[in-house]
């Protein structure tokens, strides 16, 4: 296991990181949504949709599983969960 380096963030956050991924964890716990689709997904997944502006279920639908797929941060276990918010809406993904 590579070795941790201790990082402070922007807003003063001090935290330990085994990779180069710049991304604080305590900022990204406070930017996690308490409801909707987005607080059910894991971190990687949820800056994948937002950074591709897919902020609604609505929008979520105009894609294909294959497309989403291709998204970094999105994988095959964030599928299942998508499809389950999306039918809870009458909603599906793009054929």
């Amino acid at each position: 296991m590579a070795e941790k380096t201790l990082r402070t963030c922007e807003n003063g956050h001090k935290y330990a990181k085994s990779t180069d991924c710049p991304t604080c964890p305590i900022c990204e716990k406070d930017k996690k949504p308490e409801n909707g689709f987005l607080s059910k997904l894991s971190a990687p997944a949820r800056r994948a949709l937002e950074n591709h502006g897919i902020l609604t279920l609505e929008t979520l639908s105009n894609y294909s599983k294959k497309e989403l797929l291709k998204l970094h941060g999105i994988g095959p276990s964030t599928i299942p969960v998508l499809l389950r918010e999306m039918e809870s809406e009458g909603l599906a993904f793009k054929a």
